[in-house]
């Protein structure tokens, strides 16, 4: 008898052992399905216009110079130059924090913006290339009088580092919905038409030594956002920094 509870024991101890290692199979491949699934929220979203409905005044100029954008009203007192990338969280803290604020000043005709949309976390969405490609979008809106509003709905619907950014055709859509209708947006999102030049003025922008930042620690260099007036960095941390550009 003793020898038939141990058997029968030992067939217990065996089931549990198998049912924990079905339950710990399942969660593994529960939290894979989930990790994937997470990363790529983004896959088939519609990014939403809502959010970008532009406050500008009509008489505000939106206009491409070269891989930077310049917004506001001629003969504006201040101007103030903004580094930033598409998906680059801090740069999204600041849109939300002062966003109001510039388009405040840009409608006073105080202030003119010279947006410069850069490649700095290129590698660091899943699959890499959101960066230059969001940026390269932008710089087609640009030209068909959209930048803000473009530029605004992507913030809005910012997708997380590290994570899958927006394809070109969702990145071609959304221009479509903040009412672009000319085909050569289409062309130049899909052709990368200005990807060589904003590398190119990237890798300027990093080596300037008048966009070095202190970031502690012994380490310094360039960062997002970067906000210059002058040619001075502005310590956009400051809750008064825009009142003093421009007062």
């Amino acid at each position: 008898m003793a020898q038939a509870r141990g058997a029968s024991g030992d067939k217990r101890k065996w089931i549990i052992g198998i049912a924990a290692v079905v339950v710990v199979a399942a969660l593994v491949i529960g939290g894979v399905i989930w990790t994937i699934s997470d990363k790529n929220k983004t896959e088939g979203q519609v990014i939403s216009p809502g959010a970008s409905t532009s406050a500008l005044a009509g008489d505000v100029a939106q206009k491409r110079d070269g891989v930077a954008v310049t917004v506001g009203k001629p003969g504006a007192k201040a101007s103030i130059d903004v580094y930033a990338d598409f998906l680059c969280p801090i740069c999204g803290e600041f849109e939300k924090q002062y966003k109001g604020q510039i388009e405040q000043a840009v409608n006073d005709g105080e202030l003119q913006v010279r947006y410069h949309m850069v490649p700095l976390l290129n590698t660091k969405s899943d699959p890499p290339g959101y960066s230059l490609d969001s940026a390269n979008a932008a710089l087609a809106a640009a030209d068909a009088g959209k930048f803000v509003q473009f530029h605004d709905a992507l913030f809005a619907n910012q997708p997380e580092e590290g994570k899958r950014g927006y394809d070109k055709a969702q990145l071609i859509k959304l221009g479509q919905d903040v009412g672009i209708t000319d085909p050569k947006f289409a062309e130049t999102v899909n052709a990368g038409t200005y990807e060589q030049q904003l590398n190119t003025a990237f890798q300027q922008i990093e080596s300037d030594p008048k966009l070095a930042q202190d970031f502690g620690g012994g380490q310094s260099g360039f960062g997002t956002p970067t906000v210059t007036s002058n040619g001075t960095i502005v310590s956009w941390q400051d809750p008064d920094w825009l009142k003093k550009v421009t007062g």
